[in-house]
């Protein structure tokens, strides 16, 4: 499963969707998406937002050749955005 999202907050993000894995009320949940393997930087939300509709509209194989650009390991790059997995504490930071 590939998921696309947007997100001001990537790190929040991830803990949020590493929070709610297997809650089926969740579509990341549901399939465990938790694992980031692309991610981009936009200068406002409108871009980002521009570009996430543009890549759901993309098949399964042009995701892939986006990723395989970026990172064509498929590495898991939660790591390099925060301490990873999150501490087994956390439920919010606050916000």
């Amino acid at each position: 499963m590939l998921y696309t999202g947007m997100t001001n907050d990537l790190e929040l993000r991830l803990i949020e969707h590493y929070l709610n894995r297997g809650d089926k009320e969740t579509f990341a949940g549901r399939y465990y998406c938790y694992n980031l393997v692309f991610y981009e930087r936009h200068l406002s939300a409108e871009a980002a937002i521009e570009r996430e509709k543009e890549i759901k509209d993309w098949n399964r194989k042009k995701k892939e050749e986006l990723v395989n650009s970026f990172n064509p390991d498929w590495k898991f790059l939660n790591g390099e955005i925060m301490e990873w997995p999150p501490h087994p504490d956390i439920t919010s930071r606050g916000r």
